[in-house]
């Protein structure tokens, strides 16, 4: 196939200057000990527009033509997309219309709405935008804005990897998340012709949330395969089917892809809260989750991709409780009890006997299969780990209780 080729990604490095942000790259130690090389992040989510996507969108916006820029351009995204096209448009001059699901976090629609760009909601799916915007490029004479599935947003992408291999030269491996794989499939090109010009290899990684991984079956069949899907939280790479043009460049350049699962995402979500005071979305998480999980190997320095940080408010609170409960620091227990004075002052005594913290107490003589003469007590409770976990809940068995955990 014809490759994008290292000038390709230097001349669209020039060309973005001034639109994009070049973002820093630091190491986690903590990374850096579970991997047992350098680990360094490289982090997206302080990109303007708070992720990758403006450099395909800046870069395929700036190759369009007088006469297509005067016709406008169109997009459908529930996300960084639909940010990147409107933020890139807004500073080419170029008329934006973005279809966006009528679900799409509030954040988003704000701020999409803030780069200046028309905003249609409609749909319970972003299907639907879809469908919507291609209509409208039909009808209008609009150019449609692809979020991956093509060669100029691919090379736009793909000035990341330039920024990566100049920046830790001694690279020995990049881990990037994967959706329609425009991005993986721009890195990969632009770090293995830097890498090859002086005599070197780098291996590329990908990684997809279990729920949403089109690629290992698509690589494995030779061709783009479309996948049944469930909800994760990562929806920003649940795409069902990749893109034909990305399809070529992984197939030919990517060495290995992982999957993670949401929880795996979860604790990574906490771990860059905590450890890297970095705010991630779930589909810029997912290389430190594959790291985290041991799914990646390394030889030698090694960098993951925070690919944005668009993150809902709402859906981060929810995320940081999943992964607290997940790495086994917080848990809601039910304990059905006798109906008679003092045994929530047992309860209480056994857990402040084994150090776990209460923050959150609901008592009940409402509920499903309750005897008469019981109540179930409700409680939300922080431990200190698995271990910790175990302990407190075997104290309340030994105790004569019948501790149920409930799932979050």
């Amino acid at each position: 196939m014809n490759l994008p080729t290292l000038a390709d990604f230097e001349d669209a490095a020039g060309t973005l200057r001034g639109l994009i942000t070049r973002t820093p790259i630091d190491e986690s130690h903590a990374l850096s000990e579970q991997l047992g090389v350098p680990v360094m992040l490289k982090m997206e989510n302080l990109q303007r527009t708070g992720s990758f996507k403006i450099r395909g969108a800046a870069y395929r916006l700036s190759r369009l033509s007088p006469e297509e820029r005067a016709r406008g351009v169109v997009a459908a995204s529930a996300g960084n997309h639909a940010q990147g096209v409107a933020s890139a448009a807004q500073r080419l001059g170029i008329a934006a219309t973005i279809f966006m699901p009528l679900g799409v976090p509030v954040p988003k629609l704000l701020a999409t709405r803030g780069y200046g760009a028309e905003v249609i909601l409609e749909g319970a799916t972003v299907e639907t935008p879809l469908r919507l915007a291609a209509e409208f490029a039909e009808r209008t004479g609009a150019v449609l804005i692809h979020p991956f599935d093509h060669r100029d947003i691919i090379v736009g992408q793909g000035t990341l990897g330039l920024e990566v291999f100049d920046d830790v030269p001694d690279l020995d491996t990049v881990i990037v998340g994967i959706g329609g794989g425009g991005l993986i499939a721009g890195v990969a090109a632009s770090v293995k012709a830097r890498a090859a010009a002086v005599g070197r290899t780098v291996r590329i990684i990908g990684v997809q949330a279990a729920n949403s991984a089109a690629y290992p079956a698509s690589l494995a069949a030779g061709r783009p395969l479309q996948v049944a899907t469930t909800p994760t939280i990562a929806d920003g790479i649940a795409v069902a089917r990749p893109g034909d043009v990305p399809f070529e460049i992984i197939n030919e350049l990517v060495d290995e892809v992982v999957t993670v699962t949401d929880d795996d995402i979860a604790r990574a979500i906490l771990m860059l809260l905590e450890r890297a005071k970095l705010v991630v979305e779930p589909a810029g998480a997912v290389g430190v989750a594959a790291i985290l999980t041991g799914k990646v190997k390394a030889t030698g320095p090694t960098v993951t991709v925070l690919s944005g940080g668009n993150i809902d408010p709402l859906l981060l609170q929810r995320v940081v409780a999943h992964g607290l409960a997940a790495s086994g620091r917080y848990m809601t227990l039910q304990i059905p009890l006798p109906d008679r004075p003092g045994q929530l002052a047992r309860v209480s005594e056994l857990l402040a006997q084994v150090g776990a913290n209460v923050n959150e107490v609901l008592h009940t003589r409402h509920g499903q299969g309750l005897q008469i003469s019981e109540v179930i007590l409700q409680l939300s409770v922080e431990t200190r780990g698995e271990e910790h976990r175990a302990e407190v809940i075997a104290a309340l068995r030994g105790a004569g209780f019948e501790p149920r955990v409930v799932q979050d």
